[in-house]
């Protein structure tokens, strides 16, 4: 991930903020419709799960100026999300729901550029988390 592609996720997320809770439910609505046995795994209110998914992506996107500290967290959360009964495959549906909801969330400004940037973002955080959790397995 490069500097240029950083500053596009950084910049887009800004965008999201404003509409955080609406992004939140997009994203779970669009996962349970990819995968509705995934329902399963949150018992708790989704709309504090939305926030807490917001917090997260929020303490990413603002981490990725520096990498070397953001990855020791991002291993742990691949480790709890274990515990939470996530299996690897279970990351593509994520991530699929996750750019789609950020398509639909910013719009026009969901350009290319800012796909190809999310998308490796993405990639290389559910690596991590992968391998942190799975013993080296990257999903």
């Amino acid at each position: 991930m490069n500097d240029q592609q950083i500053k596009i996720i950084q910049q887009t997320f800004a965008m999201v903020v404003p509409i955080a809770d609406t992004a939140a439910d997009l994203f779970y609505t669009r996962l349970f419709e990819l995968d509705p046995s995934l329902k399963k795994l949150f018992k708790s209110d989704l709309t504090l799960q939305g926030a807490k998914l917001m917090k997260m992506l929020g303490y990413v996107v603002n981490g990725l100026n520096n990498l070397d500290a953001l990855i020791p967290a991002i291993q742990d959360l691949g480790r709890r999300h274990v515990d939470y009964g996530v299996t690897s495959d279970m990351y593509e549906t994520v991530g699929l729901s996750l750019l789609w909801t950020l398509e639909k969330g910013l719009g026009p400004a969901y350009t290319e550029e800012a796909k190809e940037a999310w998308c490796t973002a993405y990639t290389i955080l559910k690596n991590v988390m992968c391998d942190a959790a799975y013993n080296d397995e990257i999903a």
